[in-house]
């Protein structure tokens, strides 16, 4: 089994964190903040990661730090999982619809973060979840998970919507990633040999 578990704390947040690459999906997840606990419940439902989560964050303060740190410590606990990366397929792609919103997500496992986020100028927030946040959990998991992730939402109204898409694409596009391909199960997806 493909796990890995992380307790991180900071002035700001205290995280408890398990997780299981080859799961189905079952979320226990409590960060304090319940549009944020909607969000990662659609991303372990979607990527069929299970995951076991409390985040206790300087919400008074904004859900930045919230956000942010549990971005940090989700990277790294399924880089963590993900051991040497061999018979992984690598790369990932998802367009998730959501009513009147589509994006699309790509990422390659490539030990190389970077992200990409692009969105319509005027995109509207969700309530009490500013689509800056949003980006900020993506730089977060690209970090930390030392990946390259490109996110653009290429039309939406509803702030709504709109991150929700963006959670269940880049949960999509973990799922095909990081699922192993029984061809190069003992082989990293590399011509280097290592990620």
């Amino acid at each position: 089994m493909r796990t890995a578990s992380k307790k991180r704390v900071t002035g700001e947040t205290d995280i408890s964190m398990e997780l299981n690459l080859d799961g189905t999906g079952c979320a226990a997840v409590n960060t304090g903040h319940a549009f944020f606990d909607h969000m990662l419940d659609l991303l372990s439902r979607h990527s069929l990661i299970d995951l076991t989560l409390t985040t206790i964050g300087d919400l008074d303060v904004d859900a930045h730090h919230t956000v942010e740190d549990t971005a940090i410590v989700l990277g790294d606990c399924i880089s963590q999982a993900l051991g040497n990366k061999k018979g992984i397929v690598r790369y990932g792609c998802s367009y998730i619809p959501m009513d009147e919103t589509l994006t699309r997500v790509v990422l390659d496992l490539s030990n190389r973060p970077f992200l990409s986020f692009r969105a319509p100028q005027g995109t509207p927030d969700a309530p009490n979840f500013p689509l800056t946040i949003t980006e900020e959990f993506c730089r977060a998991l690209s970090n930390n998970l030392r990946c390259n992730l490109h996110v653009e939402v290429l039309y939406g109204r509803d702030g709504h919507h709109i991150a929700e898409s963006i959670f269940k694409g880049i949960a999509r596009a973990l799922r095909e990633a990081v699922a192993i391909d029984p061809r190069t199960a003992n082989m990293v997806p590399s011509t280097k040999g290592v990620l």
